[in-house]
């Protein structure tokens, strides 16, 4: 891929994933080449990719449109991220040395210290949360299983739920954060998988409780 074309493909998704460009959008060549100050072949090339990435759909007279949820759709996303995310912690819990579980807590050291800033900072904390779920995949060592995850973590409903979340609800995430934590210091695979599953019904539930 060309570099215009990971330019505009990182624009476009950025923008889906800000609402931006909200779910019912016509994706039209002409006017984001202007606005991502591209050429219309890299937005082409960025558009498929994103249709790739489940971002777009294309209908059949092949007019592209960025993707709407449905709460069934949305609901399965969670389930599938679920699944894939307590194994992942499953393999870790069982994988995990003491390293690992230092690096585990210095995050949510760093999370805590988000948590506590008079001010939020949402980007921080969506980046700390986000190296705390990578740094359970790098230890669950399955590169199948981290390329089927990044599909279902950077879908837009999934992205946007930490957004709409209150500062309670961050905490009781880092509570739950620790608690995983715990149970691969206690090497229990058990446990592990049972506090992931639980962690994720719970973004679950805090997703579609604005829709219902």
């Amino acid at each position: 891929m060309s570099r215009a074309s990971d330019h505009a493909y990182d624009e476009l998704r950025r923008r889906i994933l800000s609402g931006e460009l909200p779910p019912g959008t016509q994706l039209k060549e002409e006017e984001l080449a202007t606005l991502c100050g591209v050429s219309r072949t890299p937005v082409r090339e960025a558009i498929r990719r994103l249709e790739a990435d489940l971002f777009v759909r294309r209908t059949d007279s092949q007019r592209s449109f960025v993707e709407e949820w449905t709460l069934d759709d949305i609901e399965e996303v969670f389930i599938l991220r679920g699944m894939l995310e307590g194994y992942a912690a499953r393999r870790a819990a069982l994988r995990a040395e003491p390293q690992h579980i230092a690096r585990l807590e210095e995050t949510n050291r760093a999370l805590h210290a988000v948590l506590s800033a008079d001010d939020l900072d949402v980007d921080a904390y969506l980046k700390t949360n986000a190296d705390f779920h990578s740094l359970i995949l790098e230890i669950a060592a399955s590169e199948r299983l981290a390329s089927l995850l990044s599909r279902m973590v950077l879908q837009p409903v999934v992205q946007q739920t930490a957004m709409a979340y209150s500062r309670e609800q961050l905490w009781r995430s880092f509570d739950e954060h620790a608690g995983i934590t715990a149970a691969f210091a206690a090497r229990d695979p058990d446990w592990a998988e049972a506090l992931m599953v639980a962690h994720i019904r719970r973004s679950l539930h805090a997703r579609l409780k604005p829709l219902t």
